[in-house]
């Protein structure tokens, strides 16, 4: 089975590169724009990581990423916040996430970050 990697964020060309990504490099990958509905969809596809827009326009992402972490099925799967708007004097390890990355990010950046949290695993 595939590592599953569930992507967050209101931009569809973004959404379109990452997933065009990960796919290539053997994840299953579901990207989606609801924010409203992210721990539903999270219940039926069972992500062994997200990536959460940080600017997200109709939800903070924080509360996004606490609602993730707080939650008893997903409290361990590491979260990546990606933004252009990251600010030194903000410690984002206190909303939850486990990493971060700045748009824009190269592929192999983002690659590097997905590889050490969920390694590719061969399919079943």
């Amino acid at each position: 089975m595939l590592n599953r990697i569930l992507v967050l964020d209101d931009n569809q060309d973004i959404l379109d590169v990452i997933e065009e990504t990960l796919s290539y490099e053997k994840f299953q990958v579901l990207v989606t724009s609801d924010s409203q509905n992210i721990i539903e969809i999270a219940k039926i596809f069972r992500p062994d990581l997200f990536i959460l827009d940080y600017k997200y326009n109709s939800q903070s992402s924080e509360d996004i990423c606490r609602q993730i972490k707080w939650h008893p099925l997903f409290g361990h799967v590491p979260v990546i916040l990606a933004s252009a708007y990251f600010h030194r004097d903000i410690d984002y390890t206190m909303m939850g996430c486990d990493d971060i990355i700045a748009k824009p990010f190269g592929l192999e950046e983002l690659l590097g970050k997905v590889h050490h949290f969920v390694p590719v695993r061969a399919q079943a």
